[in-house]
């Protein structure tokens, strides 16, 4: 029998990855979007033309969890629009991302609709992300039951808490890259991978894993995506610093304790410059970042702003209001047979998720 847990599913991520696992080769590799639309008709769907290759994916996942991690609870976080309250701090925010294409959009409101039907809890709204829910989450139960957070985004390490038994299983893109994972750090943990009953895919994180993978805690997580910034939400950063972002971070804690200790020294030239001497020296940077941390402009976001507004960003929520006791999340509320409902529904054979035989 499994641990006692609460696992708290990145339901976008999830289904996103599900998406593009299974696409066509015509539309994977189409140069442009008219391109992958006239290949639309190849993606897996449904007699009536329902798209289903991402849902496939994602119920496939589900089944297996609920089979071989069999968690108490169970939550599924969803992000419902890019226009949440990170775009009234910052225009820009996830400005570079790519249209959402119709079949995937069209899967999101399906598979929500299916996890509710087959009887788990989904959280999402217009004002807050998928990880601002599962943050909340972890705050609002982590005293009571050991947490899982599971998903690619890197964001979610903040939550990483070894005192309160929280952890994150974090997806990674290969099966080859989570084997790598755990064949490092078996001389720490002297776990080996099939000990281990984890998804496949999928390494664990706890706080030591975090520092020695990112370089820092996991609470210094939001302060290192300030300094360093993050392409893919389009967050920033400070340009010019990047690699002494961890070495800072580890000394002063804070960006905003690295901001203090310049602003003590900065009207005082011998201070500073003992100041990037001790950088240097001591904390073993080569380069000296003061320039690019202190930058001000009138035409562009940088320096200090930028480092404050980026962690600002990278934040999750941990407050939202989630008015449900931990039985809500229960997953005795998981009904088997309405899955296989879904599957006859949208013509996805029984066996393809839940085996031959069962």
């Amino acid at each position: 029998m499994s641990e006692r847990k609460f696992v708290v599913i990145d339901g976008s991520s999830m289904l996103s990855t599900c998406y593009y696992a299974v696409l066509p080769r015509e539309i994977m590799f189409a140069k442009t979007e008219e391109e992958k639309q006239r290949h639309y008709d190849k993606i897996l769907h449904a007699k009536d033309g329902t798209y289903t290759n991402a849902i496939f994916g994602m119920l496939k996942m589900i089944v297996s969890l609920m089979k071989k991690q069999q968690p108490d609870h169970i939550a599924f976080v969803f992000d419902k629009t890019r226009d949440t309250f990170r775009r009234e701090m910052y225009s820009e925010y996830k400005g570079t991302r790519g249209v959402t294409p119709e079949p995937l959009k069209h899967q999101f409101v399906l598979m929500e609709q299916i996890l509710e039907d087959v009887g788990f809890q989904v959280l999402c709204c217009d004002r807050y992300e998928a990880d601002d829910y599962a943050g909340s989450l972890v705050m609002k139960f982590r005293e009571e039951i050991p947490m899982v957070v599971l998903t690619k985004d890197h964001d979610y390490l903040q939550l990483v808490n070894d005192e309160h038994n929280v952890r994150a299983w974090m997806v990674q893109s290969r099966q080859e890259k989570a084997d790598e994972l755990y064949k490092k750090y078996y001389s720490f943990y002297r776990i080996k991978k099939e000990d281990v009953n984890l998804p496949e895919k999928v390494f664990e994180y706890t706080s030591d894993t975090v520092f020695y993978e990112e370089g820092v805690r996991p609470e210094q997580i939001a302060d290192l995506k300030g300094i360093q910034g993050d392409s893919s939400d389009n967050i920033p950063g400070v340009k010019g610093v990047s690699s002494a972002a961890p070495l800072l971070l580890r000394e002063y804690g804070t960006v905003e304790e690295i901001y203090r200790a310049i602003h003590e020294v900065e009207e005082d030239k011998k201070r500073l410059k003992e100041l990037q001497d001790f950088w240097k020296n001591e904390l073993g940077i080569s380069r000296s970042p003061y320039k690019a941390l202190t930058k001000t402009s009138e035409e562009e976001l940088c320096g200090e702003k930028a480092a404050l507004m980026s962690k600002a960003l990278a934040t999750m929520k941990t407050d939202i209001p989630i008015d449900l006791s931990l039985a809500s999340f229960s997953s005795d509320s998981y009904e088997e047979d309405k899955v296989r409902q879904w599957l006859a529904k949208l013509d996805i054979k029984e066996a393809s998720i839940f085996g031959a035989g069962m």
